[in-house]
């Protein structure tokens, strides 16, 4: 194998290996945004919750993080695999579309995890304090990117 075949593949996984970092990094400051902070922060100050509601919050919390967690592994096994295809095919061919559209189904998955943990969060506060919940999570959907 020549010298310029060797540097060809070596540029070709370079640039894969970048492009999924650089998906990784996108898609990841979207999920866990300052915004996602911001109302855990807001529920724990701001909303008066009672030990039993703190309680419940935090276990709902623990469980989300290892879902989270298990999923952001899921992610980063899939970037490595779309770095494999993309040196493989040096293209964009089947291996590197079905490598696309697994990360696409995880991060659907993360998102959807992230919907169900914001309404077990709900689920904790009487029905003020999830009026105002309501209001701050809309305000952080609609908000401008930072």
């Amino acid at each position: 194998m020549g010298f310029r075949r060797i540097l060809l593949i070596f540029a070709i996984a370079l640039v894969g290996a970048f492009a999924g970092a650089a998906i990784e990094r996108a898609w990841y400051a979207a999920v866990q945004s300052p915004r996602e902070t911001e109302l855990h922060r807001l529920l724990h100050e701001e909303f008066d919750l009672d030990a039993a509601q703190e309680a419940r919050l935090a276990a709902a919390e623990q469980s989300f993080a290892l879902r989270r967690r298990a999923l952001e592994y899921d992610l980063r096994a899939r970037n490595a695999l779309l770095a494999e295809a993309i040196e493989a095919e040096h293209g964009n061919g089947p291996r590197v579309q079905a490598a696309v559209e697994g990360s696409h189904r995880v991060m659907g998955e993360l998102q959807m995890e992230t919907l169900v943990h914001i309404f077990a969060m709900r689920e904790v506060l009487r029905p003020d304090q999830a009026a105002k919940f309501d209001r701050v999570v809309v305000r952080a959907l609609t908000a401008e990117p930072r």
